[in-house]
């Protein structure tokens, strides 16, 4: 039922506290993505970016571990920034290494011996981060927090927080995963002590999340299957956990991330013509040894009768055969990098961001409430989201 204004009838479940209600898109989601653009200048000149990353060399110099920790989107997130920072640490001449990402029960249950734990989470209340938190400071730890929300629990417990400007106000969360990449690079910038120009990066990624045919036609060539597989190495490890979150959360679809390599070593006896396989390929370190096993990969899925499909650069899309991804292609458009992680990973949030849309849209569904406005999933979230008990 809709409203005389076209937005849908508030029913008596929906507080304040859930994304706007909306019967027909365009969805909050598809604006969020939009917007991210004009993320990049505010982020990148974050003022705590300076005292954080002189906390990271401190501990990466005293040779105490470093952890990124989140939950959801924002683990993806941790994970982001874990790459950013290391190959920083790297690019300096610090030995690297010391940078770890960790799923934040896991970082609660078994915390590493003080060093610095970085909690990423948009709205900095999530219970299993907020726990990782106590868990490093009870080891002796240095906290920081990644976070939109300046007034949450973590924002208010750590000893550094960096805030970004804009929470997400959609739960298929698009924005808090951009905003921890951008994060991690005004944090690795000034690790590496190299110029981000933000006037250019927004403008690469305004062109990046432009919508296209391209990620409408893989849309299409996924329709009906059972499982969608999505692989990644190196950088787009973490763009492919993020992508298959995204696909089940948003396109309510069936969908598995792997490491490429993984792939090969057993989980293709699973796989046929019902089985699709998306390969984020834009991580370029490595040369083209990464590429060549991508293509003996992919000639194994054609092998299979796969539907097949990537997200890749033009040096990728060069090294990979069309006719190894005949269920499409996206090419994100190409730029140099100080940080060469940072192409990757923000190109490829705009890019696996993009075709979610359009998998939403083939599904028809409303991604904005991640199915909350079904009564069985709403209640199935209350027995596990922010429960104190545990």
């Amino acid at each position: 039922m809709t409203s005389p204004s076209g937005m849908a009838e508030q029913p008596e479940w929906h507080t304040d506290e859930f994304p706007e209600l909306r019967s027909a898109p365009p969805w909050v989601m598809a604006e969020m993505v939009a917007s991210q653009p004009a993320l990049v200048a505010p982020i990148l000149a974050g003022s705590a970016a300076t005292a954080l990353a002189q906390l990271i060399l401190d501990v990466d110099e005293s040779g105490e571990p470093i952890v990124v920790t989140g939950c959801g989107t924002s683990e993806h997130g941790a994970m982001a920034v874990a790459e950013l920072l290391d190959a920083a640490l790297r690019q300096r001449g610090a030995r690297g290494g010391q940078v770890e990402a960790r799923q934040a029960l896991e970082a609660a249950l078994d915390p590493r011996a003080v060093g610095l734990c970085i909690a990423v989470t948009d709205s900095g209340g999530t219970q299993a981060t907020l726990l990782a938190l106590e868990a490093a400071r009870d080891t002796g730890a240095a906290t920081a927090a990644i976070t939109a929300n300046p007034d949450g629990a973590a924002a208010t417990s750590v000893d550094v927080a960096f805030v970004t400007p804009v929470r997400d106000r959609a739960w298929c969360h698009t924005v808090a995963y951009t905003s921890a990449i951008l994060a991690g690079a005004a944090l690795a910038a000034e690790i590496a002590e190299v110029d981000l120009d933000a006037d250019k990066i927004a403008s690469w990624l305004k062109r990046a999340v432009t919508p296209a045919n391209a990620e409408r036609e893989i849309a299409q060539s996924m329709r009906g299957l059972r499982l969608v597989h999505v692989v990644g190495s190196g950088a787009d490890r973490t763009s492919a956990r993020e992508l298959a979150l995204k696909i089940e959360e948003g396109a309510r679809r069936s969908a598995v991330a792997r490491d490429l390599e993984t792939l090969l070593h057993g989980h293709f006896v699973a796989c046929g013509p019902d089985t699709g396989l998306i390969a984020v390929l834009t991580d370029s370190r490595g040369g083209e040894r990464r590429w060549r096993r991508a293509v003996q990969g992919l000639e194994a899925a054609a092998r299979l009768e796969m539907p097949v499909a990537a997200i890749l650069f033009q040096d990728s899309a060069q090294a990979i055969p069309d006719a190894l991804t005949p269920a499409g292609r996206i090419v994100v458009p190409g730029r140099s990098d100080p940080l060469p992680p940072l192409r990757s990973l923000l190109g490829g949030a705009a890019a696996l961001q993009r075709l979610t849309l359009a998998l939403i849209a083939d599904a028809g569904v409303n991604p904005d409430l991640i199915r909350r406005e079904e009564a069985p999933y709403r209640e199935a979230a209350a027995l596990v989201e922010d429960r104190p008990d545990w």
